[in-house]
């Protein structure tokens, strides 16, 4: 019988341990997932001390075990944090393995690791440590040089570059103490010493105009400059329009279209038209730059689009999917000059609908080139121009499209953006607030529906209706419920009336952020519930847009600036030609590859463009040390309050240990602090003045002091009572034994 029972202990043992494969687990997480009793403990060491002999298992180390094999080894990409430890996660099994900073065997942020696991938490946990860096995320760093009489190096601006860098007199390129440089990252052979390098540009003293920005952009690895072959495919693609060129396109350089776009836009890749139908409907046409006229498969140009994946919007500056010569000059829609586009054209009636539509590569002649502001002022009736009666048809029609689109489900979120005003050194002397004008709306509107048609198209034309044609769209899918019960238990902290539901629809969001529009908690909210969604990516599977209520919908409207949209425009041209629909095997996998790039450098590049502004914020704030302020509470964690500031935007937080009016406590239900003696109350969405104390660059934060919180109340007096109750209760006695 005891040999039968340590046979099943054996059986279990290695069952367990093959659920986390490569894992090393203790004897005691061992024996609690299995659940042995006390009089069972001695039959369980010796099922262990039997696999070992029998060599099913390896002890690793004091009472650790793992199964006998090679340990699990897997590559991922690691993310680190600021406290230095990080995450590595495999996508193809799609887990994280938890990397202590000792662990970390010289990599770097971002970098392609190969990680062991040699520990898991019962289980829950996966834990390893890099054995080797597969492929670096950065090759170049931006740092400020130092010498002194024994060596010199340089130190790094990012702080997730945790190491100095040494450089060689030879490879300093005579750099001077205190300059910021771009050092190029060449070999660190051991833990114990400091990586090397060799400094390839001398960006000048710290104070220099945009070394800032240039030193973000290298963080996220982006490159500043194209190599010389895309230039070269750049400079040889032919500035005049031939007779070859217009064969198959349509000709519609005399139809009236424009472009709306920011007033210091330089690339301009839409332009947009509108007639009025004998029938009462709109015919819209929305004319996109064609870049896959000059972007050609497997050429140096299409590389580099492929590896940028996008444009980056930095606070000074574009990092630019395509050279120049392409996105401000060749594929611009410049007023006044024809341009090879590919045009979606819709009849579009009054409720909305797409009654009809052609899809086709075009040639057109844009009238004008609007600012939104310019717009803005014609449709308000400030200004008239040649163009008004058209604008204000196409105001008519964005209101219908709009007002359909929110009835569906569309999801209307109204975040806030700043643009800075800089100094001639690079400096933000001014935050402004930018407000969104129908004129931004009109646009929006016209591209969405354009989007969308094309979406729908690809799966009119496939032959086979249950399985579409091979393409490229953009999704979003449904809130994972455990966000959305966040954001529930965030909106009743908040005292936001709202009917909680099983099920979250799209349509139940937008009438939920509707019901709170104009209210002081409005940019907060939304901010949250923004959060609280799924991250739209790119993918080869349909599954709709959960955001914008659509069953099918691409991104057709920016190949300039977004490399999905260039694919798009050839998939486009492709199922156009005849017998090229069947030409499709392996292009699954293609756009798989393609899409999933795309999402990974959209989000590096929206993390980049987070950063610059955080760092603008910062260095506008710098200067009002001593000054105050009203903001709003936008997050309240035991450790401290956040703050954001009113119409600049700028977040700071209070450290709590500075709150020393009383002994705070987090009440984690409604997101307060609660003082324990003055029962003052502090909750997100109130409104609080504060002093600006200090700005941390390294660690990108302001630190604030609170001087008065603006939205006391009487009326929180019951929940602060019953929370201090609970709080200076006596401990409760110690259980005895629970019965059996």
């Amino acid at each position: 019988m005891t040999r039968k029972k340590t046979n099943k202990f054996k059986n279990k043992i290695v069952e367990l341990l093959k659920k986390s494969p490569g894992a090393v687990l203790s004897r005691k997480d061992i024996s609690h997932a299995l659940n042995v009793r006390k009089e069972e403990y001695n039959l369980f060491q010796s099922a262990l001390q039997s696999l070992i002999k029998e060599g099913k298992i390896v002890h690793v180390k004091k009472h650790q075990y793992t199964l006998k094999q090679v340990m699990q080894r897997y590559v991922g990409e690691l993310r680190t944090t600021r406290a230095g430890f990080g995450f590595v996660y495999v996508e193809e099994e799609d887990f994280e393995v938890f990397v202590a900073q000792p662990n970390l065997n010289r990599a770097f942020d971002r970098d392609i690791v190969e990680v062991q696991l040699y520990a898991a938490s019962r289980g829950k946990r996966f834990e390893g440590f890099v054995r080797r860096v597969v492929k670096r995320f950065r090759e170049f760093i931006v740092g400020t040089y130092h010498r002194n009489p024994y060596y010199s190096y340089v130190v790094p601006d990012d702080p997730k570059v945790y190491r100095d860098i040494i450089v060689a007199p030879d490879r300093s390129l005579d750099a001077k103490d205190g300059q910021k440089v771009i050092v190029k990252f060449e070999r660190w052979e051991r833990d114990e010493h400091n990586p090397e390098g060799t400094i390839i540009e001398i960006l000048g003293d710290k104070d220099t105009p945009g070394v800032d920005i240039v030193s973000i952009a290298y963080s996220f690895n982006l490159p500043i400059r194209f190599p010389e072959a895309v230039e070269k495919d750049a400079r040889e693609a032919p500035e005049k329009i031939t007779a070859a060129d217009l064969k198959g396109r349509l000709d519609l350089r005399n139809e009236v279209c424009f472009t709306i776009d920011p007033h210091d836009a330089k690339d301009f890749d839409d332009a947009v038209s509108l007639k009025l139908l004998d029938n009462g409907n709109f015919e819209l046409g929305v004319h996109i730059a064609d870049v896959s006229h000059y972007v050609k498969p497997e050429t140096a140009l299409d590389k580099e689009a492929y590896r940028r994946g996008t444009s980056v919007y930095m606070v000074d500056r574009v990092v630019p999917m395509l050279p120049e010569r392409l996105s401000n000059q060749l594929c611009s829609l410049r007023p006044n000059e024809d341009r090879l586009t590919f045009s979606c054209i819709m009849e579009i009636n009054r409720k909305g609908e797409v009654v009809n539509y052609k899809i086709a590569p075009s040639v057109i002649n844009s009238n004008r080139r609007f600012s939104y502001e310019e717009v803005q002022d014609i449709l308000d009736g400030k200004t008239d121009d040649p163009y008004a009666e058209i604008l204000k048809q196409m105001d008519v029609l964005r209101e219908i499209l709009m007002n359909k689109r929110f009835t569906e489900g569309g999801i209307d979120f109204e975040t806030p953006e700043v643009k800075f005003v800089l100094d001639e050194k690079g400096k933000p002397v001014e935050i402004v607030p930018q407000k969104r004008l129908n004129s931004h709306r009109l646009v929006e509107e016209f591209m969405l529906i354009a989007n969308k048609t094309v979406a729908q198209h690809i799966k009119k034309i496939s032959p086979n209706k249950q399985a579409p044609l091979p393409f490229i769209y953009r999704v979003h899918e449904k809130p994972d419920e455990e966000k959305m019960n966040r954001f529930f238990n965030f909106l009743s902290a908040m005292r936001v009336p709202f009917k909680p539901v099983k099920r979250v629809t799209s349509r139940y969001l937008q009438n939920l952020l509707a019901s709170i529009k104009g209210t002081k908690e409005e940019v907060i909210i939304e901010e949250v519930a923004l959060r609280s969604m799924m991250k739209a990516v790119y993918s080869e599977q349909n599954i709709g847009h959960f955001g914008l209520g659509f069953k099918d919908y691409t991104h057709f409207t920016s190949p300039i600036r977004r490399y999905p949209d260039l694919v798009v425009h050839r998939l486009l041209r492709q199922y156009s030609q005849n017998g090229e629909m069947g030409k499709v095997k392996g292009l699954k996998k293609t756009l798989h590859k393609i899409a999933t790039q795309a999402t990974k450098m959209e989000r590096l590049a929206m993390e980049a463009e987070r950063e610059s502004i955080k760092l603008k914020k910062l260095e506008y704030i710098e200067k009002f040390i001593g000054e105050e302020f009203e903001g709003l509470v936008s997050g309240v964690q035991a450790f401290g309050v956040f703050v954001e500031l009113k119409d600049i935007f700028v977040e700071g937080i209070v450290p709590v240990e500075t709150m020393t009016d009383d002994f705070y406590i987090y009440d984690e239900p409604t997101f307060s602090l609660i003082g324990r003696d003055t029962e003052t109350t502090i909750r997100l969405g109130d409104e609080v003045r504060i002093r600006v104390e200090e700005v941390d660059f390294e660690r990108r934060r302001a630190r604030f002091s609170l001087l008065e919180n603006l939205s006391d109340e009487p009326g929180r007096s019951e929940h602060r009572t019953h929370l201090l109750n609970e709080t200076t209760r006596q401990p409760r006695r110690k259980r005895g034994k629970r019965r059996k």
